[in-house]
Formats: structure tokens, C-alpha cells, sequence
């Protein structure tokens, strides 16, 4: 924790930095000391507008986006012994956003309440098919994660394709559709934020709690067992934190990729592997990264808005490759 102490510092220090640039900067310009005065609720009516009704709740939400996604991404990193694995590459993501787009083609009026907890269903159960398909032949390999997400990603995209063409609901509702498939941050509602708040919260207390049994796993499950860490209890509490926290990054924003992918694996040699400690300023970093990269989506073509999907997807998509040959060429060798 000595080592890792300073690096938390300075990521607990850059977090509401972050959130004050989201909230100071956008399409409308605002003047510090008008944001400053509509937060605390008086100055012109159209600035609180902007500022308490659009801007703080999607700040918010893009920091609560971005540190579930990087704490799951540090969860299934250690569960699969891979630092290829995150929601997003192994089709966790995807298995939410069906289960998201699913409860949207059912109706209007059960959508914004129901949403987390569908998302959180599909993400549960694609997480547990790719444990199961990585685990075949007893060793986890980069392939088998790879190949089990891929064909996870491929089945779901297969079926929101289908409920598009088949439900009505759907098409009225197709923003809302979109942008789980491109991955926008959106704030339908105070209590789809609230739940989703309260969801992230208890995943990444559950990941900290979990986070020393998860260091076991290093050397593979027969020598966790050996330290008296039950293996299969600590797989399915690694598995639903991690699908709590990819249900609710997906309710809020859809599909973002790469955050989970890039953020613990950058950050494991400046804090160290320890899970616990990990999880910490993955939350943190994520969380910053994440309401950065939806600011610069908000700014680039503005007034005009791009997907933050687009943009963590141009940049994580080559870190990605890099990781990837740098595995295989380990393999190899």
C-alpha cells in the first residue's frame, strides 16, 4: 500500500478536477463563477438549467460509467489470470446490452426502473458462459477468452439486430436503443441514477472485499485453494460483482469499450497487483478517464455530439492490438 498511496493521491485529487472540467465546459459557454452559482442554486434560470439538469448528471454518470467498468475489468483481469480479459472483449457488455434492449422493447413504463436489473442479468449470465468456455481443457488462455467473447458478442449483437426488426416499442424508442449501442451516456431519469449509484457502490465494496482472495488465483485455483480461499465461492463473487458493475456502466451509457481493458492494466505497474489496492484507483482513474473522454466527445464537433463509444473505441482499439501480440508472442516463446 506504501507504494501505491502516492499514485492514489494524486487519482483521488485528478477525480473532481475532472468533474469540474465536465461541468465548466461544453457547447453552451458558462462562466466559472455562473456554474459556480447555478451548483448552488441561484443565478439565471436557463444556466441552472444547464448546469444542475444536463451537465451534473451526466458528469456523474460518466464517472460512475467509468470506474464500474474499470473495477470490473481489474476483476475478470485476476479471475481469468488475463490481461486481455474485460467486459467489453469478453462480451459481458454485450450480454447486458441485450438484456437492456430487451426490457426497452417491452414497454416505456417498466423501462427506466427496470433497465439496471436486466442489463445486470444479461452481463451475470455472459460472464459465467465465458468462465465456463475458458475453463475448458483446465487452462485459461488468451484464445479460449477471446474466441468465447467474440462468439458472445456476435450472438447478442445477432439478437438486439432481431428485436429491432421485431418489436414496434422498439422503433419509437430507437435513441434510447442507440445509444446503448454506441455507447452515450445518457440520464433518463434521477432514480435511474440513483439506482445505478447504488449499484456501483456495492460492486466495487464487493470487489475490495473479494480483492485479497482474488490475489490467490495468481498462481491458479488449486494453489488458492491450498491458502484457504474457496475457489468456486470467490469465481461467482468475482463474477456478479463484475456483472453488477458492467449491468450498471451499460444502463447508464451502453456499450463503452476498452476502459476496462486499458485503465487496470496501465495502472498495475505503478499500484501493484494487489486486487484490493487495484480496484481503489482503477475506480478512481477510471472514473476521471471516462469524464475526459465523454467531455472531448461533447467538444469535438460541437455543437454536435459524438458516442463516448466512438471515442474510447479509436483510442483503446490499439492498445488492444499491442496487448494482444505482445500475448501471443509470449505464447510463442
Amino acid at each position: 500500500m506504501t507504494r501505491a498511496a502516492p499514485a492514489i493521491a494524486i487519482l483521488a485529487v485528478a477525480l473532481p478536477v475532472s468533474l469540474a472540467a465536465g461541468i465548466l465546459v461544453g457547447a453552451v459557454p458558462l462562466a466559472p463563477t455562473d456554474v459556480l452559482g447555478a451548483l448552488l442554486g441561484g443565478g439565471d434560470p436557463v444556466t441552472g438549467v444547464i448546469v444542475r439538469d444536463l451537465r451534473l448528471p451526466r458528469v456523474l454518470a460518466a464517472a460512475l460509467v467509468g470506474g464500474s467498468l474499470a473495477v470490473a475489468g481489474a476483476l475478470l483481469q485476476g479471475l481469468f489470470r488475463n490481461p486481455l480479459a474485460d467486459p467489453y472483449v469478453t462480451g459481458t457488455s454485450a450480454g447486458a446490452a441485450l438484456g437492456a434492449v430487451g426490457v426497452i422493447a417491452l414497454g416505456s413504463d417498466i423501462a427506466a426502473t427496470v433497465v439496471p436489473l436486466a442489463a445486470f442479468i444479461g452481463a451475470l449470465a455472459s460472464a459465467l458462459l465465458v468462465w465456463q468456455l475458458a475453463r475448458l481443457g483446465g487452462r485459461t488462455t488468451v484464445l479460449t477468452v477471446l474466441l468465447a467473447g467474440i462468439i458472445l458478442t456476435s450472438f447478442a449483437s445477432a439478437l438486439v439486430t432481431l428485436l429491432l426488426f421485431a418489436s414496434d416499442r422498439l422503433s419509437l424508442r430507437l435513441r434510447a436503443v442507440l445509444d446503448i449501442l454506441s455507447g452515450g451516456v445518457a440520464v433518463r431519469s434521477t432514480s435511474e441514477l440513483l439506482i445505478a449509484a447504488i449499484v456501483v457502490a456495492f460492486g466495487v465494496a464487493l470487489a475490495i472485499v473479494l480483492g485479497r482472495r482474488i490475489d490467490a488465483f495468481v498462481f491458479g485455483e488449486e494453489t488458492a485453494a491450498t491458502l484457504g480461499v474457496d475457489p468456486e465461492r470467490t469465481t461467482i463473487g468475482v463474477i456478479g460483482a463484475a456483472a453488477l458493475l458492467t449491468g450498471a456502466a451499460v444502463a447508464l451509457a451502453g456499450l463503452v469499450g476498452f476502459v476496462g481493458l486499458v485503465v487496470p492494466h496501465a495502472l498495475r505497474p505503478i499500484v501493484g497487483a494487489t486486487h484490493r489496492t487495484l480496484s481503489i484507483a482503477s475506480f478512481l482513474a477510471g472514473a476521471s478517464v471516462l469524464v475526459l473522454a465523454d467531455l472531448g466527445a461533447r467538444s469535438i464537433f460541437a455543437p454536435a455530439e459524438l458516442p463516448v463509444g466512438v471515442l474510447t473505441g479509436l483510442l483503446g482499439a490499439p492498445f488492444f492490438l499491442v496487448l494482444l501480440v505482445r500475448a501471443r508472442r509470449r505464447e510463442v516463446a
